[in-house]
C-alpha cells in the first residue's frame, strides 16, 4: 500500500548481479536462475524490470567484472540505474525512474545481501515504497574470514528480519520465487 497513492505499479529490482559481484557468491547458480525466472515472469505480466549496476574501483565501467552475468540479459527499454553507493537510491535516478513508471512497490533481488540489498531495502522503505525481498533470489560472498557469519546465515537472517519489518503506511516482507505473483501486482 506504499505512501504513494498515485503509484499502483510494481517493479522487479535486480541489484548488482554482475560478474565481479557474484563470481564467488553463495549458491550463485541457483540464485541467478531464480532471478532469471522472476525476470521472465515480470516481463510476461507487464511488470517493469529495473536493473541496477554498481561501479567502483573494483568494478570499472565497461570491464568484464562490471558486466551483468551472461544468464541475465537486460532488454533495451528496461531502465538501467548506475550507482556508486550501496543504497540504489543514493545519488542515482532510481526514484525518478520509478516515479515516471508509477511504481510504488518493489520486489527486490540481487547481490550482495549484506550490503547493497539491505541498503536498498531500507532506502526504499524510508522513501515510502513497499519493499518485498525475494528470499531465494539474493546472495553474498563468504566474508567469514573477516568476522562475518557464513553467507547462508547472513541470507537467513536478512530473510527473517525483513519478513517482519514494518513501517507506517508501507509493507515489507520476504517471499520465495515461487510465491511472487506479478499478475496480481498489475493494476486493472
Amino acid at each position: 500500500m506504499s505512501t504513494f497513492t498515485d503509484r499502483p505499479r510494481t517493479a522487479l529490482l535486480v541489484i548488482d548481479v554482475q560478474n565481479g559481484v557474484v563470481r564467488h557468491a553463495y549458491d550463485r547458480d541457483q540464485v541467478v536462475a531464480n532471478i532469471a525466472t522472476l525476470v521472465d515472469r515480470a516481463r510476461a505480466a507487464g511488470v517493469e524490470v529495473v536493473w541496477v549496476q554498481h561501479s567502483s574501483d573494483n568494478l570499472s565501467r565497461g570491464s568484464e567484472s562490471w558486466q551483468y552475468v551472461p544468464e541475465l540479459v537486460r532488454r533495451d527499454p528496461e531502465p538501467l540505474v548506475h550507482k556508486a553507493y550501496p543504497d540504489s537510491f543514493e545519488d542515482t535516478d532510481l526514484a525518478e525512474v520509478l516515479a515516471a513508471r508509477g511504481v510504488g512497490r518493489l520486489v527486490v533481488t540481487g547481490a550482495q545481501t549484506d550490503e547493497c540489498v539491505r541498503s536498498t531495502l531500507h532506502g526504499a522503505i524510508v522513501r515510502g515504497y513497499d519493499a518485498t525481498l525475494v528470499g531465494d533470489a539474493h546472495t553474498t560472498e563468504d566474508l567469514s574470514s573477516y568476522g562475518a557469519p557464513p553467507p547462508e546465515q547472513v541470507i537467513a537472517h536478512t530473510n527473517l528480519y525483513w519478513r517482519y519489518h514494518t513501517a507506517p503506511g508501507r509493507n515489507a516482507g520476504t517471499v520465495d520465487t515461487a510465491e511472487v505473483d506479478f499478475a496480481a501486482a498489475v493494476p486493472a
